[in-house]
């Protein structure tokens, strides 16, 4: 993403998150990133069209997050208890953006672009799975693949439930943490 194209997504969520998507306007994201407004329309068509760059720049910190978190070397195992805290810890301190995100994308026609920006979040769990494959940690029958979006779909719902929708207390969501650990080791160990 370049520079000018980075700008205006990082002041488009500044303005969705103040104002809502409703009331947000072109102009008021314009004046944050310091652009005419013509020069966005260079990059988006419509406010709404913002969305797919926004998913973009939070799956970007999300890759950061997990690389900073995840201990490459440890078992995979460590590394799915570390993922579980990654996801629910980002979907914590990101929420309000988050539930931006999932608002504008499932209001605009760009909610089949997830797949796509979210494909190297996928690459990077596939990657995880593949090498606890190698090292005869999960069953070998896994599609690697596959799991990934699907245990991440998991990780996301219980985390997005806890911190989106629901609100819950400390307890629940560490009890909830559990759950996923315990759900996803039966479904990827011997």
């Amino acid at each position: 993403m370049d520079d000018k194209k980075r700008s205006i997504t990082l002041s488009a969520i500044n303005v969705f998150q103040e104002k809502g998507i409703e009331k947000a306007k072109v102009s008021d994201i314009v004046k944050g990133a310091g652009i005419a407004q013509g020069t966005f329309y260079l990059y988006f068509p419509s406010k709404l069209s913002v969305m797919p760059s926004i998913a973009e720049v939070m799956v970007e910190k999300t890759l950061e997050e997990l690389t900073k978190n995840i201990d490459e070397k440890a078992s995979f195992k460590i590394q799915l208890e570390q993922l579980i805290n990654s996801v629910f810890e980002l979907t914590k301190n990101y929420r309000e953006i988050l539930a931006l995100i999932y608002a504008g994308l499932a209001s605009s026609e760009h909610l089949q672009e997830w797949e796509a920006i979210y494909e190297p979040y996928y690459a990077q769990i596939d990657k995880m799975l593949n090498r606890a494959l190698i090292n005869g940690e999960i069953r070998q029958s896994i599609q690697t693949k596959q799991i990934a979006s699907i245990l991440l779909g998991l990780i996301e719902s219980a985390a997005d439930q806890s911190y989106l929708y629901d609100s819950q207390n400390d307890e629940k969501i560490a009890q909830k943490k559990r759950d996923v650990f315990e759900f996803a080791t039966h479904a990827l160990f011997n």
